[in-house]
Formats: structure tokens, C-alpha cells, sequence
């Protein structure tokens, strides 16, 4: 079993200051096209299917694995990414936490399985040292996704 978390600080000194509401609008737009939020060539492929009011259906290409993710939205505050299929199963969660400073925080988490591995494998150890990587896994996802939500704000189009 593969267990992940990240937690970075959304408003860290010196980078202009993001509300929840405008988070919140970056992460409904990174689950609607995640190609403009993850690190650049890492998402090639990204399109809803399914389209509702609070869900989505969308099948992407990440990392060069095919996949398809149901999408479900707790506004303000979560968004959780079901693996429908692909390599992985189970959920991967984006979460907004404010501490008792009001600081807003970007909380990734997930708990996955590979298909067609056996649990401790070395295969799963590998995929889980890259999802903790600081440079490819899940902390520079969360940043990307900060830097490209303070982008689209500054261009006028969030």
C-alpha cells in the first residue's frame, strides 16, 4: 500500500496572497485540465467526460500512464481524485486546511495501490519514493498548482 502526504503553506512571505475562494477556483480548474497545473510535459492528456454538478469523470495522461479519475468536489474545501483506472487504484485528496492562525494550508494526501502488484513490491516501493519525492512527487505538484493559480490571477483569467 502506498500512503502519501504533503502540506504546504499557501501564503508563504513574499509570493502574493491567495484566498480560499481563489484557491478553491485553481484547484475545480487543475481538476478540469490538470496539464495546466503539474509541472510542464507531466500531464500530456487531460479530458472531462463526464460533467455534473458535483463530480467529474475525466481520463488523462500523467507521467505517461493512461488513467481515468471520477472527481468529486467538497467546495471550499475538497477535492478527491478516485483512480477509476490506470496504474493506481484508490484516492488521492487535495484538501484547503486553515490553522488556528487563519494561515491557509494545501494539504495533499493519498492512499493507492498498484494494480497488478503485490503489495510491498518492489515496484510499489519504487512508485512510492517517487510520490515523496521533493522534486517530481507530490510537495512540487502542490507548488506547481500554487504558482499557476497565482499566474492565472495575475493574468485576469481566475
Amino acid at each position: 500500500m502506498i500512503h502519501s502526504t504533503a502540506t504546504v503553506l499557501v501564503n508563504p512571505q513574499g509570493e502574493p496572497a491567495l484566498t480560499r475562494a481563489q484557491l478553491w477556483r485553481g484547484l475545480v480548474l487543475k481538476a478540469r485540465d490538470a496539464r495546466q497545473f503539474l509541472p510542464p510535459g507531466l500531464c500530456t492528456k487531460c479530458d472531462v467526460v463526464v460533467d455534473a454538478d458535483d463530480y467529474l469523470i475525466r481520463e488523462a495522461t500523467i507521467a505517461g500512464e493512461d488513467l481515468s479519475e471520477i472527481i468529486t468536489f467538497e467546495p471550499q474545501r475538497k477535492v478527491s481524485f478516485f483512480q477509476r483506472s490506470g496504474p493506481r487504484e484508490g484516492v488521492i485528496v487535495n484538501q484547503i486546511i486553515e490553522d488556528a492562525d487563519g494561515a491557509l494550508w494545501l494539504r495533499f494526501y493519498g492512499l493507492l495501490g498498484l494494480r497488478h502488484h503485490a503489495p510491498g513490491s518492489k515496484e510499489e516501493r519504487d512508485d512510492q519514493a517517487q510520490l515523496d519525492s521533493e522534486d517530481k512527487g507530490y510537495r512540487a505538484a502542490l507548488s506547481s498548482t500554487l504558482a499557476r493559480t497565482r499566474q492565472l490571477i495575475g493574468e485576469g483569467k481566475l
